[in-house]
């Protein structure tokens, strides 16, 4: 039998780079996958099929992690459809790039309302159908505890938050059997942040590998610590950030 096999895995975010290989991967390991898209459906689509082709299960839904009424509902939804909820990647988030100076009231609204908010919202809203042996996990940021890199005040703000929120949630939910964990990629090669672009520079060599890591560097840690060799791990921060924070 496959690690997840009968489970039910729901990834916030899963149309795209991180989100998208963290759901295939839970889905190569036996998940029923679940994943949320906010405005490009073909691309959730494709991540279905994908996902389908390779003989799993999935299902993409429209919903704005900012959004509590889309987030409850796309729970609901993942529930619906297979019957479970055992495991929540918080991936969805977004970064607005400059100087904090520069920053507008919408840009700090969004990454606060996405990174953060949405996060707390859609854990909230999955909690209520989660039974023992559950996880939580959420895609942070390893600028959530050292920013070397200019231009992510808020951002790496939020990240922080989610740190936070991650090792106390842990506390609360740890008798009910349910870890909580928050796992810090650094700099990772993704259509938002590739790493051919002039801003990847100083973030490539911040690194003690002096490369990008890759979007399944990312899943093949959520994967563990979705799966039943991570039970004894909870309200930890896992960093995958090719040395950064070294």
């Amino acid at each position: 039998m496959s690690r997840l096999s009968n489970k039910v895995a729901l990834v916030t975010g899963g149309s795209r780079g991180i989100g998208a290989a963290i759901a295939k991967r839970l889905a190569t390991d036996g998940a029923n996958v679940a994943i949320t898209y906010a405005k490009n459906p073909d691309a959730a689509a494709a991540v279905v099929k994908e996902i389908e082709r390779s003989g799993g299960k999935a299902i993409a839904i429209q919903a704005d992690a900012a959004d509590a009424n889309a987030v409850k509902t796309a729970v609901e939804k993942t529930v619906a459809t297979f019957g479970r909820l055992d495991v929540l990647v918080n991936n969805a988030g977004t970064a607005i790039p400059k100087k904090f100076e520069e920053t507008t009231l919408e840009d700090l609204d969004r990454v606060i309302d996405l990174n953060f908010r949405g996060v707390m919202l859609t854990t909230h809203a999955a909690l209520k159908h989660m039974k023992e042996n559950g996880r939580i996990i959420t895609i942070g940021s390893c600028v959530g505890e050292r920013v070397m890199t200019p231009g992510l005040v808020p951002y790496s703000a939020t990240k922080g938050a989610v740190k936070m929120f991650s090792q106390g949630l842990s506390r609360e939910v740890g008798s009910r059997g349910i870890t909580v964990n928050n796992i810090q990629p650094g700099p990772i090669d993704t259509d938002l942040n590739p790493a051919s672009s002039e801003w990847a520079v100083s973030q490539k060599a911040a690194t003690a590998l002096n490369r990008y890591g890759r979007v399944d560097d990312v899943a093949e840690l959520v994967a563990f610590v979705a799966g039943p060799e991570a039970s004894y791990i909870t309200g930890a921060n896992l960093t995958v950030d090719g040395g950064t924070n070294a």
